[in-house]
């Protein structure tokens, strides 16, 4: 089996994050390698709507990390291909009734004190920034800051520009480690890549990849689905959701979830969203999810109610149950880093999290406090054998801290359930059909 030498990194995952992670390592002189099982943006990169959002998130860390990434991504639109469809269009978030609203002041009150422009639109405003929106809202807040990229040309595009080594239908089956539990590398079945650091940048499948590495990472899978709609002129020109949706992202909940979340692409399909479940692996269909977010979205727009659905389809996003992702060193196995559990918001956090890592590989100080994503805040696990190429078993842990479920009623319906937790985006634009979830 040939070996490949030398490396400073081996990236596991060819979707947004590990694309970021390699952008930055080797702008800052790394050699880089990245391997993925499957395609580039092949797992929940590929369903993903492109979201680069700071209004669904509560001050706090996410939102830290969302600012600066907000900020990054401005920077790599002005360097990346046009491809990429960076549209800075913003965001708006809806109250249908007074008492939701006023949540509302409350939440963006919190945002505006780290940094985020939320500008408060009464019934008036909603109609100049949405004509078609359904009347008799009580108002809402325009973000716009909020902006969209077409995620699979993102991650495509900041792995060329990485130059980094790629290896694509390649699975790892082991993360290899010296005596003294250090990782040395990664073997797939076509190569061994030798490295002193790893980057588990694997999505849904990153805690498998820390099971190979000899740790415990509680990464589960969160469903989602997303409706396509025929391509149309501009009826909804900003990314547009009802307050309740925040609430859903923030929730553990494993019951079905959905609220109406909207927007249009540069290419003319209507992208309607979110659902989130936890029904692990899951990929069959669910008739309730799709009848659920065709009526909300008709209800929030009603021009869309006799729009042509042209498909449908889901994917899962990294779930953490504490909602944040876990980024940095893992000193349970020296070499090993973090890079996932992002769960709906990976695409829109994948600068920031590849220059955490990177300052983590090379030493240099960190653009953030990167203490609230150390991914050794959830349980230890049982110490693993100083060779570590095995895969111990992992017990899953309920994760202190936790961001708390901010406005807009949590609407969480009854809904067929199951085992893990963890869940997925939407689509990309009206663009290519996704493929299934979870890269590495």
């Amino acid at each position: 089996m040939p070996k490949r030498h030398p490396l400073d990194v081996v990236i596991i995952g060819a979707g947004v994050v590990g694309a970021a992670c390699a952008y930055y390592a080797a702008r800052s002189g790394l050699r880089v390698a990245v391997l993925d099982r499957g395609p580039v943006a092949g797992g929940t990169t590929g369903a993903g709507e492109g979201n680069l959002l700071v209004s669904d998130k509560e001050a706090g860390p996410e939102l830290d990390l969302a600012l600066l990434s907000a900020g990054l991504w401005r920077e790599l639109a002005g360097v990346l291909p046009p491809e990429v469809e960076y549209e800075p269009k913003g965001g708006l978030v809806v109250a249908p009734d007074e008492a939701t609203l006023e949540a509302l002041r409350s939440f963006a009150e919190g945002q505006r004190a780290a940094g985020v422009d939320a500008v408060e639109a009464g019934p008036d405003d909603l109609r100049e920034l949405e004509p078609h929106l359904a009347p008799r809202q009580a108002g809402g807040f325009h973000y716009p800051q909020d902006a969209q990229v077409q995620p699979a040309q993102a991650a495509a595009r900041l792995l060329a520009a990485s130059g980094a080594e790629v290896h694509l239908g390649e699975e790892v089956t082991a993360v290899l480690r010296s005596a003294d539990g250090a990782v040395r590398g990664v073997r797939t079945r076509a190569r061994e890549l030798a490295a002193p650091a790893v980057v588990n940048a694997a999505g849904t499948w990153g805690g498998r990849i820390a099971e190979l590495a000899g740790t415990v990472l509680p990464v589960l899978p969160r469903r989602g689905f997303v409706l396509v709609t025929e391509p149309l002129p501009r009826v909804v020109r900003h990314k547009v959701y009802a307050a309740d949706y925040i609430a859903d992202v923030a929730s553990g909940s494993a019951a079905l979830q959905s609220s109406a979340v909207v927007e249009g692409t540069p290419a003319g399909p209507v992208l309607i969203g979110a659902t989130r479940e936890r029904v692990g692996f899951d990929r069959s269909l669910s008739t309730e999810a799709l009848r659920r977010l065709a009526a909300q979205a008709a209800a929030l727009f009603p021009v869309l109610a006799d729009v042509r659905i042209l498909r449908t389809y889901h994917g899962f996003r990294p779930y953490l149950p504490d909602h944040l992702p876990a980024i940095g060193p893992d000193p349970r196995v020296p070499g090993l880093l973090h890079a996932c559990g992002h769960e709906g918001a990976g695409i829109g956090l994948a600068p920031a999290t590849g220059a955490l890592i990177t300052a983590a590989l090379t030493g240099t100080p960190p653009p953030l406090d990167p203490t609230p994503f150390h991914p050794t805040r959830f349980q230890q696990p049982p110490s693993s054998p100083p060779d570590g190429n095995s895969a111990p078993s992992g017990g899953n842990s309920a994760p202190s801290g936790g961001n708390s479920a901010p406005p807009g009623g949590n609407s969480a319906p009854p809904g067929g359930n199951s085992t893990s937790p963890g869940g997925n985006s939407g689509p990309s634009g009206g663009r290519s059909s996704p493929p299934d979830g979870g890269s590495g």
